[in-house]
């Protein structure tokens, strides 16, 4: 008796489901996440599996480890990226800062808003997940583009942003 693939996949999920889900605790230490990578490990077995089926365990390990480091990899990012905000705001305090420095900053920060609100909404999404750290392949992830597009179109919108920039600098020169 042959079985579909759906019942095949679904015989698959219930057999490794528990041990993949282990080892994803096991390793990132974090239940809710480990839940989060079991389901996208078992989502690129339903998209692309292996070509033999006899190597599905050991082809689920590998997808498995690949995707726990990459998590892993981006919370050490995102922590390392916060110490520098933190130590930055440290090194800097705000209470240092003359009220008229203040109103300057808040001033041109006011301003590259409303540049990055004047540029296509793809433009201003990639620009701002690269202020925040991601990279390329999480860009690329987050805005469902091919990862090879990811540093062309980040350059053509940091020069649409330049260029919007210019345009409204060159609008109050002349007033």
């Amino acid at each position: 008796m042959e079985h579909s693939a759906p019942d095949m996949f679904r015989q698959q999920f219930n057999q490794h489901y528990p041990v993949v889900r282990r080892k994803l605790i096991a390793l990132i230490r974090d239940e809710a996440a480990a839940e989060d990578l079991a389901q996208e490990t078992f989502l690129r077995l339903y998209r692309n599996p292996p070509d033999q089926p006899e190597a599905i365990g050991a082809w689920l390990h590998r997808v498995l480890t690949r995707l726990a480091y990459d998590y892993m990899d981006k919370k050490a990012r995102e922590r390392a990226l916060n110490q520098k905000q933190e130590q930055s705001m440290l090194s800097e305090p705000q209470a240092v800062q003359s009220g008229e420095q203040r109103a300057m900053d808040k001033d041109a920060e006011e301003q590259l808003l409303s540049w990055l609100n004047a540029l296509p909404e793809r433009d201003k999404q990639m620009l701002l997940l690269r202020y925040e750290g991601y990279s390329y392949a999480e860009i690329a992830e987050q805005l469902q583009l091919r990862q090879p597009q990811v540093g062309t179109m980040l350059r053509r919108a940091g020069e649409r942003l330049r260029r919007q920039a210019g345009h409204t600098e060159n609008v109050y020169s002349h007033d």
